[in-house]
């Protein structure tokens, strides 16, 4: 704001000085020491109208009403002009008349109350500025506890299914089970791991690696019901998305389409990168009996809808997920995270 204040009144000095040699350019003359006089005349004003930002500051931490406020930057404003103008008086005020003494005093009021209004213009933009700050701090504040309560209702939600998975594995192959309960501790460890970490960001590869896991744990349950197939995109392991944000998508088609069912089925996991965008699709498929888009919108569900808000607080309208299905032609829900996480509102 300094640097923009000197600017002005530079510039105006040297449109001035320049201004008052008009007449003597016109006939060829230039009064260098006449300029530099002209010039040099407004540093006392821009010094002392320079006082006035910390008289506003004041003004405004003590919160003073409007008329106030006019009241005292009127009363400032021609102390300004006598302390500016008082000085010239002195020196040349001989058989002047009255409106020589009468403009430049107003000029001057004038002058002040322009750049106090600049000032406290500066101060309003820079209180809504703060208050702007403040305000996204607050959401930020509000979208990260509404996450983590998200985050703390998916995990015990995927806690408790799974422990279920075993216990039922239990009463028929106990030494599946046992098997199960070591898979299980690493995928635990992956939970809490994220929670420890403070953020709940990981690589594709990580959820992945933790998906595999979860479908060895169900295929001990499962056998040979649950055939898995897997279309990966290599080269997008390292896109950073939400924990948690594949493998309740599987848990859905797991509980939904192999769970009630002793037949067969097919599991279809697929990622892909676009090149142009370098946002991650994520699909999984399965064979399952699908069901009507009106009982899915009114399932009570956590699981798509958990993600669903994660996404949306995350990444606005940049993510997507998108449900494909119908009675008897399978399930499918593909998800689209942006290549990078930007500040968005809900």
């Amino acid at each position: 704001m300094w640097r923009v204040y000197i600017a002005i009144w530079v510039t105006y000095g040297v449109f001035l000085s320049f201004a008052d040699q008009l007449d003597r350019v016109a006939d060829g003359r230039f009064d260098g020491p006449r300029w530099l006089l002209t010039f040099t005349s407004l540093v006392p004003s821009a010094v002392l109208l320079a006082l006035a930002w910390p008289l506003t500051g004041l003004l405004e931490r003590r919160g003073y009403r409007v008329y106030a406020i006019i009241g005292i930057h009127c009363a400032t404003a021609f102390g300004f002009a006598l302390v500016s103008q008082v000085p010239f008086w002195v020196m040349f005020s001989s058989g002047k008349p009255v409106s020589w003494y009468v403009w430049p005093l107003l000029y001057h009021v004038m002058t002040y109350l322009l750049g106090v209004g600049v000032f406290h213009l500066v101060r309003a933009s820079q209180a809504a500025h703060r208050q702007a700050l403040a305000m996204k701090e607050a959401q930020n504040l509000v979208i990260a506890s509404e996450l983590s309560a998200l985050r703390n209702k998916l995990n015990p939600h995927f806690l408790f299914n799974t422990l279920h998975s075993i216990i039922a594995l239990t009463q028929r192959n106990p030494a599946a089970a046992e098997t199960a309960l070591f898979q299980f501790s690493d995928m635990l460890r992956y939970v809490l791991d994220t929670e420890r970490g403070g953020s709940d960001r990981v690589t594709l590869d990580a959820e992945l690696d933790f998906v595999r896991d979860y479908l060895e744990l169900e295929q001990l349950r499962l056998g040979e019901r649950l055939h898995v197939e897997w279309d990966l995109d290599e080269d997008a392991g390292d896109h950073a998305l939400p924990a948690l944000s594949l493998q309740p998508l599987v848990e859905n088609s797991i509980k939904h389409a192999f769970n009630p069912h002793t037949r067969p089925g097919i599991l279809q996991i697929r990622t892909r990168r676009d090149a142009a965008t370098g946002a991650l699709s994520m699909t999984v498929r399965d064979t399952g009996p699908g069901a009507d888009p009106a009982a899915i919108a009114s399932a009570p569900g956590l699981g798509l809808r958990t993600i669903e808000r994660r996404l949306q607080l995350d990444y606005g309208s940049r993510a997507a997920i998108r449900v494909q299905s119908a009675p008897g032609a399978g399930f499918s829900v593909s998800v689209t995270i942006p290549a990078a996480r930007e500040e968005t509102t809900a």
